[in-house]
């Protein structure tokens, strides 16, 4: 391919990742992004084979078979409630192509080094490998291999941060002497141990900011690999990456009202040591057929989905019982925070996938102010981002979080499996209030019987809208 079709492939698709990237702002447009997004990448693919330097594809190809075997696998056996998981792990998949191709770019040029060069070397290096391993901390807290709650030891903080300044200054010295290869691998292993040590701190609550941030670091690496192997689509596809995520992570952090140094160092939803005697709450047990009453007397009814959504796979249930209700002239809505679930967009991913109309989603500016008016809100395994305490409770990690207001809702129903408290490890004094109604069990199990109830009355089972 000439230099000018390589280039004008390249423009390509940087326009249709840009496009992509517009495209994924609105639900309604989201699904059109993504295909010119994933057609930016084909353009881009195709181009980068096809140019001159390219001497022998055998390994190419074996990497190509490799590659979209584990992708095909991923994309068709993976659950869409496993998302996160599968995010984090594309995040790790990416930093390490940038990290092998810095480590080849390192010994193809050792020891002639221009200082430009290892700049984006040394920027590749660093953000690369922290990237890879925690990313799969990440992974590994999201798929529950190790616990989810932060995990903290004495002088956690100052460690991790003199251990980052260490490698800045490793990172600094082989500027300006890269023929120390020990100092090379070393920057490598500092960035491998501190993306361990940065994400064992950081709680469930805070993974969609954390995922946001890694998406960021990945999308650093990648840029800088485009200036390493001067690779123009690669730098502004990374640019986009970086830039994006970290915007998304600042949007995150304002939905918890949180700033980066605390979701970094906060080690929120650590478990909590009180002394004295708790005091004693009692909550009251209901089951699905006095919620189905209520349900047959409402007239608006608002349904928050939550974690326990996805861990239990209800989303097709809640979408079938809203559908019924909708059939019966009740005005049904979905209130969806940012922060609900354990990555951005968790909850609008999954009810995308039950077909759920998007002008059925509402964000909480949209429909806080709809919940004194509402007869009843179905809370389906949502806990921290209706929690009444961070409105008030000064000590509590949940204080200046915007939540949605559904407390002032004329009735509360929760499906949760228990009464365990959120990730932020805040006890929910709505739980015990009179106006709350607690379905205990699987959300699951649940809904499937209410939406028995709810056909049996109406004497059919009604076609899904958008199914």
């Amino acid at each position: 391919m000439s230099d000018y079709l390589l280039e004008a492939a390249y423009l390509l698709a940087s326009v249709l990742f840009i496009v992509g990237l517009k495209g994924l702002s609105s639900p309604e447009t989201a699904r059109r992004g993504m295909n010119f997004a994933a057609a930016g990448m084909f353009v881009a693919v195709v181009g980068t084979l096809l140019r001159r330097e390219i001497v022998s594809y055998e390994w190419i190809i074996v990497g190509f078979i490799i590659g979209s075997l584990i992708g095909g696998a991923m994309a068709i056996f993976m659950p869409m409630t496993a998302m996160p998981q599968r995010i984090a792990l594309s995040h790790s998949f990416g930093a390490l192509a940038a990290t092998m191709v810095g480590i080849v770019k390192y010994h193809e040029h050792f020891p002639n080094f221009d200082t430009g060069l290892m700049v984006a070397l040394g920027f590749e290096i660093l953000f690369g490998s922290l990237t890879i391993t925690g990313s799969l901390m990440a992974f590994s807290k999201l798929q529950e291999l190790i616990k989810a709650a932060p995990i903290t030891y004495r002088f956690q903080n100052v460690s991790n941060i003199a251990m980052f300044f260490c490698a800045v200054g490793f990172y600094i010295f082989l500027i300006f002497k890269p023929d120390l290869s020990w100092l090379f691998f070393g920057l490598v292993a500092l960035g491998l141990v501190l993306g361990v040590l940065m994400v064992l701190p950081i709680g469930g609550a805070d993974m969609p900011v954390v995922l946001a941030l890694l998406n960021s670091y990945a999308g650093l690496a990648s840029a800088a690999t485009g200036f390493a192997i001067d690779n123009k689509v690669l730098i502004i596809a990374g640019a986009l990456d970086g830039a994006s995520g970290f915007f998304l992570s600042i949007m995150m952090s304002r939905s918890m009202n949180r700033s980066f140094l605390n979701v970094l160092f906060g080690a929120v939803g650590a478990v909590k040591t009180e002394s004295g005697k708790a005091e004693e709450k009692t909550v009251i047990r209901y089951t699905v057929e006095d919620v189905k009453f209520i349900l047959d007397n409402a007239q608006s009814v608002i349904i928050v989905p939550g974690y326990g959504m996805a861990v239990a796979q209800a989303q097709h249930l809640v979408y079938e019982v809203a559908n019924m209700l909708i059939q019966r002239g009740v005005k049904v809505r979905f209130a969806i925070h940012p922060v609900a679930g354990r990555m951005p967009g968790h909850m609008n991913v999954l009810l995308a996938e039950a077909n759920v109309p998007y002008d059925l989603l509402c964000e909480p500016g949209q429909i806080n102010d709809d919940f004194q008016n509402t007869d009843v809100v179905l809370v389906v395994g949502a806990n921290d981002v209706v929690n009444p305490a961070a409105r008030y409770k000064k000590d509590s990690p949940l204080y200046g979080m915007p939540i949605l207001d559904v407390d002032k809702a004329r009735t509360v129903v929760f499906f949760k499996r228990s009464l365990n408290p959120g990730f932020a490890n805040e006890d929910n004094e709505l739980f015990y209030d009179q106006k709350t109604m607690m379905v205990l069990g699987d959300a699951k199990t649940s809904l499937t019987s209410l939406a028995q109830l709810l056909k049996a009355e109406s004497g059919a089972k009604p076609a899904l809208a958008g199914a």
